[in-house]
Parts: structure tokens; sequence; C-alpha cells
């Protein structure tokens, strides 16, 4: 996960130094029926909402998202419009629950806090195929490169996989797609901002355990929280 968070600001800072070159275009080209249609790349930071009163989450939470988005513009000066697209996402959640799979192939819940049992590390991650849509506002034209936008919508996403990882006293513990997670994740996004570099932030509107996920008191419903920086490629 840290190697494709510096691959990703690597790719970032090239891109900026390249998108802000002086761009030169002929007004006899200009393409009066342009779309924005464009590529994403974002990386965020993912918090942990809803979440029972003993869990805390520790470290660095992280999400990377990518794919292309295609545009529906919907009046004459294709300034607001309508997008669809398609991408993936990975996302880590550090935390104090261990998940684990006992050998009756149920899924179990243990607060390493409680439990008084030391880690350096404990997560879970998640890996998804997303189809975000939006609604789409910008003060782009066809000859304009740079321009201020708002896009905000829903976005829907299938887990295709998970993983935990676990590092401590217990000694190193990997599990694999666990049956503990929602299957499909959803929840509402906005991204605004000028040129390169846009906020981005997602409110997920269901848990990313399902029901059955609890620590024996309390019922591990916490959904997520994702906020950080979305850069769109024409």
């Amino acid at each position: 996960m840290k190697l494709l968070f510096f691959v990703l600001i690597g790719l970032l800072c090239v891109t900026t130094v390249y998108t802000q070159e002086t761009v030169v275009i002929d007004s006899s080209k200009v393409d009066s029926k342009y779309r924005e249609d464009q590529f994403y790349l974002a990386i965020t930071y993912n918090l942990l909402a809803n979440k029972p009163s003993n869990l805390k989450q520790t470290g660095f939470s992280s999400g990377f998202h990518f794919g292309f988005i295609r545009d529906f513009p919907l009046n004459q000066n294709r300034n607001f419009g309508l997008g669809l697209g398609l991408g993936g996402s990975i996302n880590s959640y550090n935390h104090n629950i261990y998940l684990y799979e006992t050998e009756q192939g149920e899924i179990s819940y243990i607060n390493l806090s409680d439990a008084d049992i030391g880690y350096s590390k404990n997560r879970f991650s998640t890996y998804l195929i997303e189809m975000p849509l939006e609604v789409r506002w910008r003060t782009s034209t066809a000859s304009e490169y740079k321009f201020w936008r708002i896009y905000t919508g829903f976005k829907v996403g299938y887990v295709v996989a998970n993983s935990t990882k676990f590092k401590g006293d217990l000694g190193k513990i990997k599990h694999t797609n666990l049956k503990a997670f929602n299957d499909f994740q959803y929840g509402l996004s906005l991204s605004a901002g000028y040129n390169t570099w846009n906020f981005h932030v997602y409110y997920s509107l269901n848990s990313i355990l399902n029901n059955d996920a609890n620590t024996g008191s309390e019922a591990l419903d916490m959904s997520a929280i994702k906020f950080g920086l979305i850069f769109y490629v024409l």
C-alpha cells in the first residue's frame, strides 16, 4: 500500500508539471461538441464512522481510486451534464479489532485493547470495482482546459476481494476473502476544485461489515468516510 502511495504521488507531480504548460489552440479546430471524458486518480484518508465506543483507528488508513468517466453534456454550453464511469478502489483500515476465521468457518472479532494483546499492525483491506454516477457543473469551454468544477453524485462498489493482516503477540497472521464484508458498498461523493487538483470526499451509506459483525457487547456497523485529492486527466 505504501508503494502505491508513493507511485501515485510521483505520477501526480509529473502530470501536474505537464498540465501547467501553456497550450496553444488552433481556433479553427475547436470542437463545439466537446465532452469532459476523463480518467481519474485519487488518494484518500479513510475514516470509520458510526464505530462502537471501543473501536479505535490506528496509523494511516488510506484509499487509492482510479477509473474512467464518460461525460454526457445536458445544455448548449456543455458546462452542465452527467457522468457515468467505471473504476476500481483499494482501501485499508487500521484499527484495534482483530478479525479471524475459526476452525468451524465462523468469523470472530476480538478487541485487542480490551484483551490486552499487543500488536504493531492490524488492518483489513477491501478491493472494489466501482461505478460512479455524477451530476457535473464546470466553467470549461471548448478551448479552455483550466476551469472550476463541482461534481457530485452517487457511487456503488462491489467488493471483489478482502484481506486482513495482523502482526503482534499472536504472531503474523493473514486472512483473505473472509465472509465478513458486505458485498456492495455505496455512498455519496463530491469533487470540487480548479484545474489539476481537486478536493474529494465520499460518505458511505451502508456498513462495511455485514450484520453479524459484533464484539459481543456492540455491533460493528461502522461505515466509511473518505476524503483527499482527486486528479483528472482528459
